[in-house]
């Protein structure tokens, strides 16, 4: 499916000057179609897909209780 820039901003929760910006740069693939540039939606599919990745990981470590202190004291 493909979107504005603006529908893409909307979409990324970005400002439309910097999907603008992107999309000129080439860092987002969009096509010109006389009046504007569309932006296919199903690129973002992997970003989205990592993004739940880290934070599934971030929120395992977090949850992940400390161990107890190895560190042996030798009585004298």
């Amino acid at each position: 499916m493909y979107m504005t820039i603006e529908e893409t901003a909307d979409y990324l929760g970005m400002p439309v000057s910097q999907v603008q910006k992107y999309v000129l740069e080439g860092r987002i693939k969009g096509i010109h179609n006389g009046n504007e540039f569309l932006v296919n939606q199903a690129q973002f599919e992997l970003y989205f897909k990592q993004l739940e990745t880290v934070k599934r990981q971030i929120a395992e470590y977090l949850s992940e209780q400390i161990p107890p202190d190895r560190d042996i004291k030798d009585e004298d």
